[in-house]
C-alpha cells in the first residue's frame, strides 16, 4: 500500500488549478467512505474544493446506498452551479473512459465496463449551503485483480487493459480532464457530451429490462442525459436514479 508521500500532490494541484483554483489534494489512510467524509465537511461548512484520495475505505458506497469496493477511490468536491444536474454521471464517466481506455464503455447511468463487466462506479451527491450547492463526485476503480465479489459476472480491473498503470498514474491521467469535463458540464449541461457518450454506450441497441419490469432496447441517451428506451409502447425517456438497467436475461450481479 502506498502511503501520502507516494503521491505527487503539487503536480496534481497543478495540473487541476487552471480551472478549479485553490484545489488542495488529500490522502487518508483510512475512512468509512471519502463520499461520506466530503459530505460531513460540507454540512459543516467546509465548501473548499478538495480531491481526497482514501487508502482503503471500509464502508465504500455506490448508488441506491449499494456496496461498492475497489482498490482505488477518491472524491472530488466543489461547489457547483449548472442551470441543469441532469447527466453529470454520465459526463464524468465518460471523462474516465477517454482517460483511461479506448476500448471502456459506459453503462447508463454511472458505470465504466470493459467487455460487459463493471471496472468502475461513481457516485455522485450533493449538500446544500447558502443559496448554492457543494457536489461530491466518488469515483471507485478496480486497478487490480479484485477479491471475490460473489458477484455472478467478476468485475473488470484496468490492469488487463493497462498492465503498467498503478493508481499514481491512473490519477495523474483522470484528475485534470475530469475537472475540466465538469466545469464545461457547468457552463453547458449535458449537451456538449452526448455524442460522444453515445459512441461508447454499452447499452445502445441492446434489450434491456428496467427494475421495474419495462423491457425495451436501449438507443442511447439524449441531450439531457435521459436513457432513450424503445418500447411496445413507443419511446420513453428514463431519467431516474432509482431506476436499474440490465441486459434482457442477465442476473442480477452482472451489471448492477
Amino acid at each position: 500500500m502506498s502511503s501520502a508521500t507516494d503521491w505527487p500532490a503539487q503536480q496534481i494541484e497543478q495540473a487541476i488549478a487552471p480551472d478549479l483554483p485553490g484545489i488542495h489534494f488529500e490522502v487518508l489512510a483510512q475512512i468509512d467512505s471519502s463520499n461520506s467524509e466530503l459530505m460531513r465537511r460540507a454540512r459543516d461548512g467546509q465548501i473548499q474544493p478538495v480531491l481526497l484520495l482514501a487508502e482503503h475505505q471500509s464502508a465504500g458506497r455506490g448508488r441506491l446506498g449499494r456496496q461498492w469496493s475497489s482498490d482505488f477511490s477518491f472524491s472530488l468536491g466543489l461547489p457547483l452551479a449548472p442551470d441543469d444536474w441532469s447527466g453529470l454521471s454520465l459526463a464524468v464517466g465518460l471523462s474516465i473512459v477517454q482517460s483511461l481506455h479506448p476500448d471502456l464503455r459506459l453503462k447508463w447511468p454511472n458505470d465504466v465496463w470493459w467487455q460487459g463487466r463493471k471496472l468502475a462506479g461513481i457516485l455522485i451527491e450533493t449538500a446544500g449551503f447558502g443559496s448554492g450547492r457543494y457536489v461530491v463526485v466518488g469515483v471507485g476503480i478496480n486497478i487490480r485483480p479484485p477479491e471475490d465479489t460473489g458477484l455472478a459476472t467478476a468485475p473488470a480491473w484496468l490492469q488487463e487493459l493497462r498492465p503498467d498503470m498503478d493508481r499514481v498514474q491512473a490519477l495523474l491521467k483522470i484528475a485534470a480532464p475530469l475537472v475540466k469535463a465538469i466545469k464545461i458540464f457547468e457552463q453547458h449541461g449535458f449537451a456538449p457530451f452526448q455524442a460522444e457518450f453515445n459512441r461508447l454506450d454499452a447499452l445502445r441497441n441492446v434489450s434491456v429490462t428496467l427494475s421495474n419490469g419495462t423491457v425495451g432496447i436501449a438507443q442511447g441517451v439524449d441531450r439531457c442525459g435521459a436513457l432513450q428506451l424503445e418500447t411496445a409502447q413507443g419511446l420513453i425517456a428514463v431519467t431516474s436514479a432509482e431506476v436499474s438497467v440490465r441486459p434482457l436475461g442477465a442476473s442480477s450481479g452482472a451489471a448492477s
